[in-house]
């Protein structure tokens, strides 16, 4: 059991909007004080997808660059940019991390029918193929190591982790690895702490890992990883509402929650310096 933990904010995705929670960011300036919160709050990373100031999804690499530097300025957390996308051509998923180099560079494992069902509506409200097959990968990753780019492998089944096993064997990915397990996406993994605990034991000795829990279960999934000795993710991206069902006003409630409940187990939240040492980012 690792006493610190490191804590990483999800400030804002790309399909949620301010219709469903007023305090997503949009602007470079809106990311940069959402991101400033969440450090002082306690967390150490920051994952970002861009939007345009409108509130449209950025592929852009002079946009993730224009919010990476706001957010620089204002706080000195690891940055972590996306590189998930649906129809959008391998380079343009690609340049901001080639051409930025931020921390650490998300990188999903593997296809899945992701989707979200409403029992209330009996339909889904979105339902979509998430392909990445593995040339794409490698792609990616090609990019990365190139860059010096540290890859957070994000893992929504147990093939995903099974497969970094031939990444590692053809040189492409290097240990010690870095897991997200992401749980409660439908075609994906239930968010339960079974499930969690599975996907911890399969990840390669001396990894580090992190749980993704989406919507309702996002409280659950950090209280299993707080106590199986992981870390955790937060943030408007994953989940707009506090344990107790009222909606966050920023990103920094939802890592102030999180302290709060690392501290319960005692553990205590990792500085910058201290997660640059555990995730091996020089």
């Amino acid at each position: 059991m690792r006493d610190k933990v490191i804590i990483t904010a999800a400030v804002s995705g790309v399909l949620a909007n301010r219709n469903q929670c007023p305090a997503i960011p949009y602007t470079p300036a809106e990311y940069a004080e959402e991101c400033r919160r969440c450090y002082e709050a306690g967390a150490a990373v920051v994952h970002l997808h861009a939007r345009d100031d409108n509130g449209a999804p950025s592929f852009k690499a002079e946009r993730y660059a224009e919010i990476a530097d706001a957010v620089k300025e204002a706080s000195p957390v690891l940055i972590n940019f996306s590189t998930g996308a649906i129809g959008i051509p391998m380079e343009e998923r690609v340049a901001h991390i080639s051409n930025y180099k931020p921390h650490i560079g998300a990188l999903n494992m593997g296809s899945l029918t992701y989707a979200k069902y409403s029992a209330k509506r009996k339909s889904f409200i979105f339902d979509m193929v998430f392909a990445n097959p593995y040339k794409d990968i490698i792609y990616l990753l090609k990019a990365m190591n190139e860059a010096g780019v540290k890859p957070e492998l994000e893992c929504f089944d147990s093939g995903h982790v099974a497969g970094t096993e031939a990444l590692v064997h053809m040189g492409l990915l290097k240990p010690p690895l870095d897991f997200s397990f992401i749980l409660g996406v439908t075609g994906g993994m239930k968010a339960t702490a079974r499930h969690l605990a599975f996907q911890a034991e399969n990840a390669p000795a001396g990894s580090t890992w992190k749980v993704i829990g989406l919507s309702r279960e996002q409280w659950r999934m950090v209280a299993a990883a707080l106590s199986l000795g992981g870390d955790v993710r937060v943030g408007l991206e994953d989940n707009f509402y506090l344990p107790g069902g009222e909606m966050a006003t920023s990103n920094g409630d939802l890592v102030e929650r999180a302290v709060r409940m690392a501290r319960d187990v005692g553990r205590e939240p990792a500085t910058v310096d201290q997660a640059k040492e555990i995730l091996n980012i020089s």
